[in-house]
């Protein structure tokens, strides 16, 4: 299991999967408002969407969990 956290804080602008979802290598999973920038987080590899930790909307501190990739 793989598990994607947050390098820095910032506010959830765009979640784009959903728990159950196959995902591919180097796709966009959630966008984080950082500082009026926008930071995409990707997939790390191939493989489905086992949890989401965040919601769009969401107040996120740096290392925060976000989601979990198996």
């Amino acid at each position: 299991m793989t598990k994607i956290e947050l390098e820095t804080g910032g506010s959830v602008w765009k979640l784009l999967v959903a728990e159950g979802e196959a995902v591919d290598e180097g796709q966009t999973l959630f966008i984080l408002e950082v500082m009026k920038m926008e930071v995409p987080y990707e997939a790390p590899h191939s493989g489905t969407i086992a949890a989401l930790h965040i919601s769009e909307g969401d107040s996120v501190s740096e290392d925060d969990l976000a989601i979990e990739i198996e």
